[in-house]
């Protein structure tokens, strides 16, 4: 995949193997343990992992952030193990979807995460937010997202290590 200067690229080198790290990504009980950057947590996820199903999750923090019900998304494309894809700009069904006036879910964006398998039990990640345009990254960008999906990462990464500590 190429990336444009509308995407905002996060790769990084999990010391955990693709099966644990694919593992975590798609059990909604094992995503909400990770895929908010602590203090933050997700207190609702939804998927139907195939294209057109559901992508949903709830994000609420300490200081009163609340991304209320979380629009739902839409599924575009899943390879077992290896890549998942799902865009806020549809809803379930690949229904135009109605975003949201402030936050994240303000703008739509496309997400694509693939893992490889990096050798010696490790996972090269890489997750690439897609934006319409420069206007949309740059509030990505700006909202954190290098060091809230570089810390969503590390947790990643921690409980892969657990659940493969555990396998």
């Amino acid at each position: 995949m190429s990336v444009s200067q509308y995407d905002l690229v996060l790769e990084r080198t999990l010391n955990a193997p693709r099966d644990m790290v694919w593992k975590a990504w798609t059990d909604p009980k094992l995503l909400k343990q990770w895929f908010a950057p602590e203090p933050y947590e997700i207190s609702e996820v939804e998927m139907d992992l195939r294209p057109g199903g559901i992508f949903r999750i709830r994000m609420t923090g300490p200081d009163g952030f609340d991304t209320g019900h979380g629009n739902p998304g839409c599924v575009l494309e899943v390879v077992d193990g290896e890549k998942l894809v799902w865009t806020s700009a549809l809803s379930p069904g690949f229904r135009p979807a109605e975003l949201a006036t402030e936050g994240c879910e303000a703008f739509p964006m496309t997400a694509v995460v693939t893992m490889t398998d990096a050798g010696d039990g490790k996972t090269l990640y890489r997750a690439v937010a897609l934006h319409k345009n420069q206007a949309d990254r740059d509030v990505h960008s700006n909202m954190g997202f290098e060091e809230g999906w570089g810390k969503c990462a590390e947790q990643l990464e921690e409980l892969a290590q657990q659940l493969a500590a555990n396998a």
